[in-house]
Order: structure tokens, then C-alpha cells, then sequence
């Protein structure tokens, strides 16, 4: 994600006044919320913290007493503290809607979409499974300890910290949180400060619905959130761009703090010379201009021949149109880029290649049209960083392995997409590249699937989530074995004095064999 924190600004740091709810969270959702400043702190409980000189500390030692009280543990709490955020995104939906379209123009189609419903099937497949996810698994076992119980306890990792993106203000924020609610952690959530009237949101009402002594909602610029990072957390997941991603890890390596990081990266999408050319069009430009262009998983540039190029070039704009009709500035379905300094950066790319399609801007609005560009070498600025907006470079190649040697070349991305007829050309891609996620013949869709791990690998990431595996995500997997306190004339044969007999039997009885091997005695 092309994220970097901004510096703090003059938004108001101060937080929502509800009466702290407990497990009756939402009954205080219609309750007034203020604004007062408070070193940054979103609504939650505020502790001097003099002593250590750290603003925050207060704040995380709070939340680690709750955690170490045992309050998040049981399922009917974490239940509880779930479905109220499924009254918050039910209750808050047009406020939802309001303050994205006040910050980036996203379209409501779009918003409710991705910020909304997206998020709720994450929600509705943990409280549909919880019971089941945080059930003990039970293993194999040998000779030796057959009479034992040997298990996987799921255990929550304690006070975590969520730092999330502007570009899906929302869904980026609430599906780690559901996670890590689920696993029975406490959590501290620090919305980004670039989506201004969405940090407000969040930080005046979703603490409204849960339970303030276990979850509290920071706002920070820079400065602050380097402070909050100061503090020891249990676990640390970000979303974000590389750059920060860095100085996240780099302050989690303090205190030795586990981490999740959502990252970002060019993600190529090859076209073959065997494929439906207007779908093709259809679902790259969706893919490419939803959301203005500000998605992490966007396909980042076209990897095609010539002769295709030239074929897609009509598509494109036929589908462009279809979209966004002849003058996309006023569709209500385009979005506009979030702030001046990611316009500018967005704007300054256009230079590369020659402008096929699009290309108009307009500062005022922080309006830049759904834009192709042709003919784009691999040295041109916009092949040089992750582009995060309605801008997408065609590079030619003369077939797969070229594109496929293109890709392996750099970075690897968060996905990657291979469009053909021949399933054959897709598989191709799929084996011989690695990527975060793969889709094939489509984009984006991949994504909306709980079933599907998200995560990047390499610069695009660390670690993934959605569904269950963010609640695997937020849990420890600590391997137990409960034995018995008899049995002792077994355990015997492990006990000084050792033998070759001993050592026989121990063998015998605890050896994992190769399936199929015969083994000579």
C-alpha cells in the first residue's frame, strides 16, 4: 500500500465521550461524542503516564490489566464484542458512506462494497465459526505418549496494536480488528490520520459500541504514532507502504513483538494473445480504476505483445466509457485521490510512455482521469514505484517468458494476474512466478473470498489474513501434552542409567517412519 503517515495535522486528537459499555455494547451508539485534546488518545481510558514519560503508556498498561484479568477470554465476550460491531457497521452505514466520499469521493457502490459488506461477510464468517476455531486441536501421537492428551490451545496473544491505511479507511481497520477480537486479545486500533473525516468516525463512535476497557481508538499523526510504537504490544499488524512498514518492524524488533505486515508492491497483469479482448478491457479497467486507482491488489501494469496493445488500446477506451461515460470528471462513479501530495506524485507519472487514453487532471478536485499509457519502457517513472491511481502503463513484451522473465526480475508483488483463453497460459504464469495472491482471467475478485488467505511475501508483506486465518493470525499456537502422573515404569526407559536396550525400546516407541520405507533389522 502507497501509504506513508502523514505529518500530524491540525485535526482535532480528542476522542468520543461514551459511557464505557462492557459486554451491552451498542447501547450507548446514539450517545453524543465530543472532541477535546488528549495527547491523541481515541475514546478509551486515559492513565497519567508521568512516570515513563511515554503518553501512551497509561493507555497499553489499562488494556494489559484487562487482558490479564481473563475478561476477553471467554467465547459469549468475544461474541458479544462481534456483533456489536456488527451494529456499529449497521447503525453507522451512511456515516460510513458520508465520510469516504468526503475524503476521496468514493462512490457508494464502491464504499458499501468494500467498507461494508466485505467487512461483514469477514464478521459473519467468525461468529458462524468461533466456536469451532477456538476449539483445542487435537494431534497424533506415538507409542510413547498414547495414553496422553497432546493438543493445540489457540491463545490470545495480549494487548495488539492495529495500524491502518486511508485508502479503505474501514475494511483495512475492522477485518484485522474482528481477528484479533475473535483470538480474545485486547486492542489498541490507530486509523489513519491522511482520511480525515473517516479517523474522526472511527475515533467518535466505534468505541461507542465495545467495551473500553479492552479496546481503545488512537489518533496520531508522525510524532504520535512513533510514541505509541515506544510501547511493548503482544503483536503488531500494519497496512501500509514498504517505507513505514520498515519503521514499524524496526520498532517491533525492540521489544522482540511479533508482526503482520500488509504491504503493497507492482502487481502485473500479463495478457495473452489468446483471450476475449473486451472482457479482458472490462475487467483490468475495473480493476484498475476502482477506487480511483487507490488499491493495494490494482493490477499496476499491463505485460502484453505489440499486436496486443494495439488491440486492447479501443477496448480500453470503449470500456473506459461504458464506465464512466465520455467525461469521467463528471461520473458519479469515479473517485478523486485522497490529498495534494499523493495528487502531485500521481500526476508527476504521467510522463512515462505517451498518453493513450486519459491524462487530463484538474488539482482543485485532485481529479486525474482513467488514463493508459502506451508503449511505457521499464526505465520510465511510472515503472519505478507502486503507482496507487488511475494510471496503467502498457509494456510490451514479445511472449510469456518474457513477461514471466519481466516479472521474476523484480520485486515480488502482492498479485498477479495472467488473462487467456488457454488455461494452460495461466498455469504458466501461476507455477513459474510467486506473488502474494494469483487471479487468473479477472482482477481484484480473488479478495472477496473468506475462504482465501490475503498476504503479501517478500517487500509486499509478511503474514495474512481474512476469515480465519486472522484469527490464527491474532492467536498463539501453543502445543500442549497433559500425561498422566502413573505410568511411571513406562517413563523409566528414559530415566540414567542409559543402555543400548533402553535406547532400542525409546526408539521403537517414539520414531516417526517414512510411510512405505522397509526398514532391515
Amino acid at each position: 500500500m502507497h501509504q506513508p503517515l502523514e505529518p500530524p495535522g491540525q485535526q482535532p486528537l480528542g476522542y468520543g465521550k461514551c459511557s464505557p459499555v462492557g459486554s451491552d455494547a451498542g447501547k450507548a451508539a446514539g450517545c453524543s461524542a465530543g472532541s477535546e485534546a488528549s495527547g491523541g488518545i481515541g475514546k478509551g481510558p486515559v492513565i497519567c503516564s508521568a512516570i515513563c514519560g511515554n503518553p501512551y503508556a497509561g493507555l497499553v498498561s489499562h488494556l494489559r490489566a484487562a487482558w490479564l484479568s481473563g475478561k476477553t477470554r471467554p467465547m459469549e465476550y468475544r461474541m458479544a464484542q462481534l456483533e456489536a460491531l456488527g451494529r456499529f457497521l449497521d447503525e453507522k452505514k451512511q456515516d460510513i458512506l458520508d465520510a469516504t466520499a468526503l475524503d476521496m469521493g468514493k462512490p457508494s457502490f464502491e464504499a458499501y462494497f468494500t467498507e461494508i459488506l466485505l467487512c461483514k461477510n469477514n464478521l459473519n464468517d467468525t461468529l458462524n465459526n468461533l466456536s469451532h476455531w477456538m476449539k483445542d486441536e487435537y494431534v497424533d501421537k506415538n507409542l510413547v505418549t498414547q495414553l496422553d492428551s497432546a493438543f493445540i490451545r489457540k491463545d490470545p496473544y495480549g494487548v495488539v496494536l492495529i495500524i491502518g491505511p486511508w485508502n479503505y479507511p474501514i475494511h483495512l481497520l475492522l477485518v484485522p480488528l474482528i481477528g484479533a477480537i475473535a483470538a480474545g486479545n485486547c486492542v489498541v486500533v490507530k486509523p489513519s490520520e491522511t482520511s480525515k473525516n473517516t479517523e474522526r468516525l472511527v475515533a467518535e463512535m466505534l468505541t461507542c459500541y465495545l467495551d473500553n476497557d479492552c479496546f481503545a481508538v488512537v489518533t496520531a499523526g508522525v510524532q504520535e504514532t512513533t510514541r505509541l510504537l515506544e510501547n511493548k504490544f503482544d503483536y503488531i499488524f500494519f497496512t501500509g507502504s514498504p517505507s513505514v512498514g520498515r519503521i514499524v518492524m524496526t520498532a517491533a524488533a525492540k521489544h522482540l513483538t511479533p508482526i503482520t505486515l500488509e504491504l503493497g508492491g507492482k502487481n502485473p497483469c500479463y495478457v495473452s494473445d489468446t483471450c476475449d479482448v473486451q472482457n479482458v478491457a472490462r475487467r483490468v479497467a475495473w480493476g484498475r480504476f476502482f477506487n480511483a486507482g487507490q488499491t493495494c491488489i490494482a493490477p499496476d501494469y499491463v505485460l502484453c505483445s505489440l499486436e496486443m496493445q494495439e488491440k486492447l488500446m479501443p477496448a480500453l477506451r470503449e470500456a473506459i466509457t461504458e464506465f464512466f461515460g465520455p467525461n469521467p470528471q463528471e461520473s458519479p462513479d469515479f473517485g478523486r485521490i485522497v490529498g495534494d501530495k499523493q495528487f502531485r506524485r500521481i500526476r508527476a507519472l504521467l510522463c512515462s510512455g505517451r498518453v493513450a487514453i486519459g491524462g487530463q487532471t484538474d488539482e482543485k478536485e485532485r481529479y486525474i482521469a482513467p488514463t493508459v499509457l502506451a508503449d511505457v519502457l521499464p526505465s520510465d517513472p511510472a515503472m519505478q514505484e507502486e503507482i496507487f491511481g488511475p494510471i496503467l502503463p502498457i509494456v510490451v513484451v514479445a511472449d510469456m517468458d518474457e513477461a514471466i522473465d519481466f516479472i521474476n526480475a523484480r520485486p515480488q508483488p502482492l498479485a498477479i494476474y495472467a488473462f487467456s483463453c488457454d488455461s494452460k497460459v495461466v498455469k504458466q504464469v501461476l507455477e513459474r512466478t510467486s506473488s502474494g495472491g494469483f487471479c487468473g482471467n479477472d482482477t481484484l475478485m480473488h479478495v472477496t473470498l473468506t475462504s482465501l488467505p490475503f498476504g503479501g511475501i517478500g517487500s509486499s508483506g509478511l503474514g495474512m489474513y481474512h476469515g480465519k486465518f486472522t484469527f490464527e493470525t491474532f492467536s498463539h499456537h501453543r502445543g500442549c501434552l497433559h500425561r498422566s502422573m502413573g505410568r511411571e515404569a513406562i517413563n523409566s526407559l528414559r530415566y540414567p542409567p542409559y543402555s543400548r536396550q533402553k535406547l532400542g525400546i525409546v526408539r521403537a516407541a517414539s520414531e516417526v517412519k517414512r510411510k512405505g520405507a522397509c526398514i532391515l533389522l
